[in-house]
């Protein structure tokens, strides 16, 4: 029996088609990287692939939140390490769907851990998030030493459960698996935001509000310092642990957590200009208060929640997305180099802004200008209300 990878990915199509955080790159990318290594690779999602899979990689259909499913991923093949990348939640309305986020963060992540002690998986990599650490308070190059943020204080639902999950995959780490007399090695690999061409979360959302015309201000210190990390550094980092739970690497990873990013700290806007500029656009020069934009974002959350039964409308920021783009956090790649020899390759916008242009985006002269003016009439009675909502009483009242 040939020794398989199984790579975990998930894409729920519910009330409309969402593509978690680059979930489609990163399992596609993984799984072909590792295919190109001469592994051979069984991909398990719910949604089959829009593009043909490369010979040697096996596709399952299958829901994370059910533990059939998984197993019969894993029925007459001799699994060697699970690279388990599903979640739900990350940004946008699916920030709001707390049902859902436990069910694929929490739930799902059960079954996984449950499938792989019955089947005797002997590794499982898992794709966490810096968000376990931070939760809107200031980081710079925090380490892996640092606490968990208290559940309590995490302002969303995502952040939360996947901390939970974190948690049960490192403390299952040394348990014994039931078909052999060996144990499950995990560890977790805390995710940067992530870009690169064809990313299907943020990027597109991105150039979807700089073609409407929304993208007109930025917020925050202009001196505030954030991290990404490019799908392939990524898929490293993924390689490099399973491969660090080995025996033949002592274990080195087996129940440890890493941070994975660029390694390259930069403001979440000046990140983006290359993006907007390189479509033709106008980088915005107008400035706003970070928490005038927190109270912005709290009230399209409220009008997501009052009417959201009736158009289920992407919210065009929420609280937690204000605090990740505008408040200072970045963490040490210091762990990751020693341990596992990870080290970040250098990138850039470049390719995605080709492949977005190479798709039909751009600035064109005349271009959705109707659809823009209002975008715009909406944008500012938006702000308007949160500037009111923002202002303490006595300054309305005095006006």
């Amino acid at each position: 029996m040939q020794c398989r990878l199984l790579l975990v990915c998930i894409v729920l199509n519910q009330e409309w088609t969402v593509l978690p955080t680059a979930q489609i790159l990163k399992w596609r990318t993984t799984g072909c990287a590792l295919n190109q290594k001469g592994v051979r690779v069984i991909l398990f999602d719910i949604s089959s692939p829009a593009h043909a899979i490369p010979e040697g990689i096996e596709f399952i259909h299958g829901d994370i939140r059910h533990l059939s499913d998984i197993e019969k991923a894993f029925q007459d093949v001799d699994v060697a390490c699970v690279f388990h990348i599903a979640s739900y939640g990350m940004s946008g309305r699916e920030q709001l769907n707390r049902n859902l986020i436990e069910e694929v963060n929490v739930a799902g992540t059960d079954n996984i851990l449950q499938a792989c002690r019955r089947r005797g998986v002997p590794r499982l990599v898992y794709t966490s998030t810096f968000n376990v650490i931070f939760g809107g308070q200031v980081i710079r190059n925090g380490d892996e030493s640092l606490p968990y943020l208290p559940l309590h204080l995490h302002p969303d639902h995502y952040s939360r459960t996947k901390s939970v999950a974190e948690k049960k995959v490192l403390e299952a780490n040394g348990t014994a698996l039931e078909r052999s007399d060996g144990v499950l090695r995990t560890c977790a690999l805390r995710s940067a935001g992530i870009y690169g061409p064809g990313e299907q979360r943020h990027l597109p959302r991105i150039v979807s509000y700089i073609e409407k015309g929304l993208f007109k201000f930025v917020y925050g210190d202009p001196k505030s310092l954030v991290e990404f990390v490019h799908v392939d550094n990524l898929v490293q980092a993924h390689i490099l642990a399973s491969v660090a739970l080995k025996a033949d690497k002592g274990h080195i990873a087996s129940g440890q957590p890493y941070f994975i990013s660029d390694g390259r700290p930069v403001n979440n806007f000046e990140f983006f200009r290359p993006l907007v500029e390189g479509l033709g656009y106008k980088f915005p020069s107008i400035r706003l208060p970070l928490t005038l934009i927190y109270y912005f974002a709290f009230l399209t959350e409220t009008a997501h929640f009052i009417l959201g039964q009736l158009y289920n409308f992407q919210p065009f920021l929420t609280r937690t997305e204000v605090y990740k783009t505008g408040v200072t956090h970045y963490f040490s790649l210091e762990k990751a180099k020693k341990e596992l020899g990870y080290e970040a390759q250098p990138f850039d916008l470049q390719e995605a802004v080709e492949w977005f242009k190479a798709h039909g985006h751009g600035r064109s002269p005349g271009r959705r200008d109707s659809e823009c003016l209002v975008w715009d009439g909406l944008l500012v009675v938006l702000l308007v209300i949160a500037v009111l909502a923002w202002l303490p009483p006595s300054v309305i009242l005095s006006v």
